[in-house]
């Protein structure tokens, strides 16, 4: 099965492009984007995933706005055999200079949400250590994943009114990931895998002329499972040139977290991390959360439209949530995001933390699957 893709250079297989190296189902290929006010007034996330065995091709676009609902648009289709067409209905996302510079085009619809968006970088290409996570002697998360960190333009526009993104005051930051990890429907047959549980953080923070992220993997009873810490510079405009990386990001040796809870949920109150380099020296950042964003807009765990489901050849959707009046401690309503502002001690910055967590978390006194934090 040929695509345009094919008449480039770039094979790692035998295979044409459209045939993953892996037979695993849960195979990927996943755009995450997330993008906020310097002040904290704002938060919108876009997702759009690709899943070549189960023959899906899906996205979302989600908004809220400070003390107000969010929003969100949902579209699933049939994957398309170009790999290039990354079009949902009045959803398209296209690359204009790939790894620089990508645009978002939502047209009118049902869900009163509709954009003209594009991103642009301010960082180099930054790839992430590898992700591998087990569920016994299976691998249920074996990925690459990378990020550009930007600025956002254009104009959003909402039930509640039109918002103008000012490149000079909107941050953005792209995610990138493929490889397999636990989607779609659960998997059924065979005997039974108790789950441990897990935990995930991950905090991509703006200073004045760098950036840092901090990326962390908990097992259930607290162990840690992956550790990622990097720092990189921060440019002033979109990086020129052809290389996509500039040999100047940094990974540090390890990074800590801590957390404190909302008591009888799963959602931290407040945030610090630690950024520890190689010679033992620690940067200490405090956290102050801004604006609260769920996940389940962009179809993280959503009971309706979660990532991979096949909804039909071409199916729309929409939601209005009110983020203060969900039930907590329902899984479609653990994943979040939080727009901070953060500070060292010497120098501040804005940025966003991210947090999930899947059954038992030891730490946190959390002994099931849905118990909130003691």
């Amino acid at each position: 099965m040929l695509n345009k893709l094919d008449d480039f250079p770039i094979h790692q297989t035998v295979e044409p492009i459209a045939h993953p190296a892996t037979t695993d189902r849960n195979a990927y290929d996943r755009f995450w984007f997330g993008g906020f006010s310097a002040g904290g007034e704002y938060m919108f996330g876009i997702a759009m995933g690709l899943y070549p065995h189960r023959g899906i091709l899906d996205c979302a676009f989600s908004l809220r706005r400070r003390g107000g609902l969010q929003h969100s648009f949902f579209g699933s289709r049939r994957a398309p055999r170009e790999r290039t067409d990354m079009s949902v209905g009045p959803f398209r996302l296209e690359i204009p200079v790939p790894m620089r510079r990508t645009r978002l085009v939502l047209d009118d619809n049902a869900s009163g949400l509709s954009c003209d968006l594009t991103f642009s970088a301010r960082t180099a290409a930054i790839e992430e250590a590898h992700q591998t996570l087990w569920n016994g002697p299976r691998r249920i998360l074996d990925c690459t994943r990378f990020d550009v960190f930007g600025r956002w333009s254009g104009t959003i526009r909402t039930p509640e009114g039109e918002i103008a993104v000012d490149p000079q005051s909107c941050f953005g930051v792209k995610d990138r990931s493929w490889g397999v990890r636990k989607i779609g429907e659960p998997d059924t047959g065979g005997a039974p895998n108790p789950y441990g549980g897990s935990t995930f953080f991950w905090a991509p923070l703006f200073w004045d002329d760098h950036v840092t992220q901090a990326i962390f993997y908990d097992g259930g009873d607290g162990s840690v499972l992956h550790r990622d810490a990097i720092v990189a510079p921060l440019y002033p405009d979109e990086p020129d040139g052809p290389e996509v990386e500039d040999g100047l990001a940094r990974r540090l040796a390890t990074c800590r977290h801590h957390i404190g809870w909302f008591p009888g949920t799963r959602l931290a109150r407040s945030m610090a991390i630690d950024l520890v380099d190689h010679d033992g020296s620690t940067r200490h950042v405090e956290m102050e959360p801004l604006l609260r964003f769920h996940m389940r807009g962009i179809g993280y765990a959503h009971p309706e439209w979660a990532h991979a489901w096949w909804k039909g050849e071409l199916a729309l959707g929409h939601e209005t949530i009110d983020p203060d009046a969900l039930d907590l401690l329902q899984v479609p309503n653990f994943h979040t995001q939080q727009v901070v502002r953060v500070d060292d001690g010497s120098c501040s910055g804005i940025g966003l933390f991210e947090q999930v967590h899947m059954g038992p978390y030891a730490p946190a006194g959390m002994t099931g699957m849905t118990d909130g934090a003691k």
